[in-house]
């Protein structure tokens, strides 16, 4: 698992690391303000049809499904993943259809804005332009999760690079040529660069998947024959998916309504800072967490359909600790070095220092929520690997309810420029209670899952690293003493010294505590280096 975990991480590690320049030219070219929170709106929204038509199924019940089929068709599966691919891919081009038709209900529906106003018309035009991609990232979606199940995991991890290089282009572009964050003054000329350019990304990033689909071996051949689709087993197990992504959209929906009204309150706190503090939180995670998980699930689904629980509750043990030993370093240098982070990716062009500073701040309290994330995200996969897609979804359910309430909660009480640090609170607040419930049920499904082992590995984990959160905040403190602030020189000395230095005495700390998921990860590094 980790030497797969590896190949996806260095792959996720590249992409999120051309991600970064991605953000940056973003907010370099449109900002955070109007311009901004209308081009996030309108991004969010395929990502959320997405959610709820096929991303969780893919993850719940398309992985199982492809590897059971592997296991026991004649044909090792080959006429099903056609088919599969098929009906995905006609499926989405109606779906891309009716979503652009159904661009200024959508719009409405994740923002506060009015329908006269120019945010809307702006976001309007640019999902029209954007949700097109529909079709192209669920093919390649489906591809993918192919790719995985043949444990060839490198594509689908190196393929987003394509992606964020093309919108880098079309960004770049647009700083030239176009309006800057001046929403009055953009045209459709400008709102069409912004919009066919990100989708243009997509296609790119699809047509790569395609490639690496055909490299293995697997021809395409469309099939209609729906009898042997097994849509009705996959409908019953999806069903309950696509309801735990209803229940975590309407969450999200609250919060773009929420923080697109806070920045109508207080310009540049509104989505735009959500969204790209969110970006930055969730990196460690896909880089680390997804590649373990997408290692990991395959084997789970294997070791549940032999009857082995033993392995299951190894295999999931073995993950918590791995994603955890760079999860738990990490969350407290997001909590210590939110806005050294920030100011050099985000404090350009359009984008002011302190907006950058916010996003930091926004980034700090999400700090909080990294830990428990990570854990939530593994366990709902122990549900899956049986096959059981219901008990997520009212998990789900009650994580999302108690994150609307807090929410709601926090936005009555904060002033409007502190709500959107006020939703990120509320989510690790509510993902922390839900994990303690997944466990709980997880728990009883397979006989234990190691919780007094896991739990003092996490308690030394913390411990190896509370010399980096120091020497983090020492970083912070002299220098921004010194320095009267945080500048761009003065956050890349912050992460040097804070972020660099702090992580080297995590590692040699866990090493000299006998952290075996460490020592394992220095001496793969180690044996790389020497070779």
């Amino acid at each position: 698992m980790l030497r797969a975990s590896a190949i996806m991480a260095a792959g996720t590690m590249v992409s999120r690391a051309t991600g970064f320049v991605r953000t940056m030219v973003l907010a370099y070219a449109i900002g955070t303000k109007a311009l901004g929170d209308s081009y996030n709106a309108a991004y969010a929204i395929p990502y959320s049809i997405l959610d709820l038509l096929l991303l969780g199924v893919l993850s719940s019940v398309v992985v199982p499904m492809i590897v059971r089929a592997q296991q026991h068709d004649p044909d090792g599966g080959r006429a099903y993943e056609q088919r599969l691919l098929t009906i995905s891919a006609v499926a989405l081009i109606v779906v891309a259809a009716l979503a652009v038709l159904a661009a200024p209900l959508l719009i409405d529906l994740y923002t506060v804005w009015g329908s006269r106003s120019r945010e809307y018309e702006v976001a309007v035009t640019l999902a029209q332009f954007i949700l097109p991609q529909l079709a192209f990232f669920g093919v390649g979606a489906v591809a993918g999760a192919i790719l995985n199940t043949r444990d060839r995991y490198g594509a689908p991890m190196w393929a987003p690079v394509v992606n964020n290089l093309v919108v880098i282009g079309v960004f770049l572009a647009y700083a030239a040529v176009g309006s800057g964050d001046d929403i009055g003054g953009v045209g459709t000329g400008d709102l069409a660069l912004l919009g066919l350019g990100t989708t243009a990304g997509i296609v790119a990033q699809a047509a790569i998947l395609i490639v690496a689909l055909k490299r293995v071996g697997f021809r395409f051949v469309p099939r209609f024959d729906l009898r042997n689709a097994r849509l009705g087993e996959m409908g019953k197990a999806g069903v309950w998916t696509i309801g735990y992504a209803v229940v975590t959209q309407l969450g999200f929906m609250l919060t773009t309504n929420l923080a697109s009204s806070a920045g109508d309150a207080v310009k540049g706190h509104g989505i735009s800072p959500y969204t790209l503090a969110f970006q930055l939180f969730q990196l460690p995670y896909g880089v680390i967490g997804v590649s373990v998980i997408t290692a990991m699930l395959p084997r789970m689904s294997r070791a549940v359909g032999e009857g082995r629980l033993h392995d299951v509750r190894t295999e999931f043990g073995s993950s918590v600790r791995l994603i955890c030993s760079l999860m738990v370093p990490m969350s407290l240098l997001l909590m210590v070095l939110g806005p050294a982070i920030t100011v050099p990716i985000y404090g350009h062009g359009a984008n002011s220092v302190a907006d950058a500073v916010y996003i930091g701040n926004v980034l700090q309290v999400y700090g909080l929520a990294l830990v428990p994330f990570a854990l939530f995200q593994l366990l709902l996969r122990v549900f899956y690997s049986f096959g059981d897609t219901r008990t997520p979804v009212f998990v789900g359910a009650g994580t999302t309810a108690v994150q609307a309430l807090l929410m709601l909660a926090f936005f009555a009480v904060l002033p409007p420029r502190y709500a959107v640090m006020g939703l990120a609170l509320a989510y690790g607040i509510a993902y922390a209670l839900g994990a303690l419930c997944a466990w709980w049920l997880a728990s009883r499904r397979v006989s234990g899952l190691g919780g007094w082992t896991i739990g003092m590995a996490l308690t030394r984990m913390y411990l190896a690293s509370l010399p980096t959160a120091v020497v983090a905040l020492a970083a912070v403190w002299v220098v921004t003493g010194v320095f009267s602030g945080l500048a761009f020189v003065n956050s890349l000395i912050v992460l040097a010294v804070g972020g660099g230095l702090g992580l080297l005495i995590y590692f040699g700390v866990a090493h000299r505590m006998r952290i075996p998921e460490v020592n394992s990860l220095v001496g793969m590094v180690a044996g790389r280096v020497g070779r």
